[in-house]
């Protein structure tokens, strides 16, 4: 079987759980024995771009008209038996998906985040959760609230190629959603239930985990759906050293309020942002994963990480995080989930320290009944191979 693999990079300098998963399953479907061809694009070339480029750029989350001609001298010259898209804003555009089926090439998409709605694709602004760009034609409360990076002009565009893609999206081929929340929101965009399955990301295994360091390690983007926020207030409701050390690994926009924890406490550590090594360290060294989003985040790949490494998490009760370490799926769960609220945060972390010993086998066992790479590489190749192999697509 032939597969490309469609994905416009985030930029490296800003961690992605995203990319590493897109990498992570091109080198396990690989493994498996299928031949991928990877089709991709990076935000980071961006600067690097020749100016009569970088003047149509902004039209590019619509058309793409660069990557529509690379994209079909590929499917000519491969005749691959499926493309599967991840992201593909802004270099590559819906447009891969009308250019895939003009060639005969049916799609799978996964969807990682609420794009096909939200501009931001977050559901989330100005510190609590919105939907409301959900059922309109076009989503104009976005352009009022500058959803998109902080620009009208540029929410005003992604909100237009939101509208502009609606039968593109309608016309994908089987939507993979990640968890059950990604399917109620596909079912709302009006997805039927047959062009949809269920199936997580996985991440390979990094071998039999390493005794328990001692205290707390969050690593997340530093922006404020991430909930750093929440997590050092609810910390500074317990003594100074009263819980261990806190490790606050990443970097961004609230990289200033790391830094000033650190300096007032001494139980708070920024680490900064960390390379791949850097992180295992870091996990290592650590006996609780914190993981504590205030936006509905799809599935946290720093939970995957913290499994596969015998790491329990305490996490907040949104998103995908509850089905991730397996609230009212398993007997023992893989951590705690408590709502996204300073006090019932403050009252959890004392309890996740004392039994992460004692839950630690569980976030291992987690990992390998449903995140391992034998259990969703193989069901990733029976969705290619149900698709490819009926004879009645989705209608284009």
């Amino acid at each position: 079987m032939k597969v490309v693999v469609a994905h416009n990079r985030y930029r490296e300098a800003i961690p992605s759980g995203e990319n590493v998963i897109v990498d992570t399953e091109i080198a396990q479907l690989t493994a498996a024995g299928i031949e991928v061809l990877p089709f991709q694009r990076a935000s980071d070339s961006i600067g690097e771009l020749p100016l009569a480029q970088k003047a149509l750029l902004p039209l590019s989350p619509i058309f793409g008209r660069a990557a529509q001609r690379d994209l079909a001298d590929l499917l000519r010259r491969e005749r691959p038996d499926l493309l599967h898209l991840h992201n593909p804003y802004p270099l590559l555009s819906p447009s891969v998906v009308r250019t895939a089926h003009a060639h005969g090439v049916p799609v799978v998409q996964t969807v990682h985040n609420y794009r096909q709605v939200c501009s931001s694709g977050l559901y989330f602004r100005d510190g609590h959760n919105c939907h409301d760009c959900r059922g309109k034609v076009v989503g104009w409360p976005a352009v009022v609230h500058k959803c998109y990076r902080g620009s009208a002009a540029q929410s005003a565009l992604m909100a237009t190629t939101l509208a502009v893609h609606r039968p593109t999206w309608k016309s994908v081929d089987r939507y993979i959603a990640l968890t059950g929340r990604i399917a109620d929101h596909l079912r709302n965009y009006g997805i039927p239930d047959d062009r949809i399955v269920i199936k997580p990301n996985g991440l390979p295994d990094p071998g039999d985990p390493e005794p328990l360091g001692d205290g707390f390690l969050y690593a997340a983007r530093l922006s404020p759906e991430k909930g750093l926020a929440l997590l050092l207030d609810a910390w500074r409701r317990h003594p100074d050293g009263a819980l261990g050390q806190l490790r606050i690994a990443g970097d961004g926009e609230l990289r200033p309020l790391a830094e000033q924890a650190a300096a007032e406490r001494a139980d708070v550590t920024y680490l900064g942002a960390l390379d791949q090594a850097g992180m295992v360290a870091a996990r290592r060294a650590a006996s609780v994963i914190v993981a504590v989003p205030t936006w509905d985040d799809v599935l946290p790949t720093v939970i995957l990480e913290a499994m596969a490494a015998g790491r329990p998490v305490l996490g907040t009760d949104v998103g995908g995080i509850p089905y991730l370490v397996g609230i009212g799926e398993t007997v023992t769960p893989a951590g705690w989930a408590v709502g996204p609220d300073p006090e019932k945060l403050a009252t959890a972390l004392p309890i996740a320290r004392a039994d992460a010993a004692a839950v630690a086998p569980a976030a291992r066992d987690r990992y390998l009944r449903a995140f391992h790479p034998d259990v969703v590489t193989r069901r990733l190749i029976d969705i290619y191979a149900d698709l490819t192999g009926n004879s009645h697509p989705a209608s284009r």
